[in-house]
């Protein structure tokens, strides 16, 4: 693996049509939505599952490309496993040393993808220690403010015998009819590589990041979220570690404009997206990856 060298930040584009991109639990699963300016709110963790989900798709459980949180797989389990491959005593009772749960923590960054790339709170069971992970994200938002739909559907079938008499019962479905997103994120070498806390992230996985960010709605069609794509990728290359330029000043190099005659907007082509590439700081290189 090849160590990563450089400080990143990304600008991520992606829109969504007649679907739900992120339901919120609380609100009967409607779209995440900012009450106070309506705009539309997708969180880090959505997408975080997208990416994980890619990389499972694409690596199996390769060595070193498992996934952490995985549906169905008690973290626990994975610690108990870590103990074992480090020949630590995996009785619930054993308090492990420091130096031992270091031991089982940087067993779990090595055959972990997620853990080495997000980082994971390992202190069930069997401690495994804290990792803050490389990669981080924000919350996604509309570059407008959204409308919540509710679509009333019908079907044919029902659910229990005793409805076996009804022609048809109804359904809701929750969409956007249109939206664009934002998302913004950073990527530290200094975490990755730090000599005792440092997750060993990669130019490798570095690159399969990229690539998931791009294809991770390909690959998670359903009914219920609608048509999604990937339309912007831009990455901010600085020159060393630390990094050259402060994260929202280039951020703000990313300007997204909706075009005045599209209003309602109803696709991609309804948006102008401008770079201000004579902005770019010195030590700083912008990569349009899409």
């Amino acid at each position: 693996m090849t160590p990563l060298s450089n400080r990143y930040e990304f600008v991520l584009l992606y829109d969504v049509e007649n679907g739900n991109p992120n339901g919120d639990p609380d609100a009967g699963n409607m779209p995440r939505i900012d009450p106070e300016t309506g705009y539309g709110i997708v969180t880090d963790v959505c997408l975080k599952r997208k990416i994980r989900n890619y990389v499972e798709m694409v690596k199996g459980d390769a060595p070193g490309y498992r996934i952490y949180v995985k549906e169905g797989i008690p973290l626990n389990q994975n610690h108990v496993e870590a103990y074992k491959a480090v020949g630590l005593p995996t009785d619930d009772k054993n308090k492990a040393k420091p130096d031992e749960v270091q031991r089982a923590r940087a067993w779990i960054c090595a055959n972990f993808f997620d853990v080495r790339t997000f980082g994971a709170v390992m202190s069930t069971g069997l401690n495994c220690g804290q990792v803050r992970g490389p990669v981080q994200l924000n919350f996604s938002r509309s570059i407008d403010p959204i409308v919540q739909q509710e679509v009333t559907v019908t079907r044919l079938t029902v659910t229990r015998e005793e409805e076996a008499g009804k022609e048809r019962t109804m359904g809701r479905k929750h969409i956007v009819p249109y939206a664009l997103y934002r998302v913004e994120g950073y990527i530290s070498a200094r975490l990755a590589n730090d000599p005792t806390k440092g997750t060993g992230f990669s130019e490798e996985d570095l690159n399969l990041f990229w690539e998931a960010l791009m294809n991770m709605f390909e690959h998670d069609r359903s009914a219920a979220r609608g048509k999604m794509a990937t339309r912007k990728l831009f990455v901010f290359k600085h020159d060393s570690d630390l990094g050259n330029a402060p994260a929202h000043q280039l951020f703000d190099l990313i300007r997204v404009r909706r075009k005045p005659e599209a209003n309602p907007p109803r696709s991609f082509g309804d948006y102008e997206v401008t770079v201000n590439r004579a902005g770019v700081p010195q030590g700083v290189t912008l990569l349009e990856l899409l």
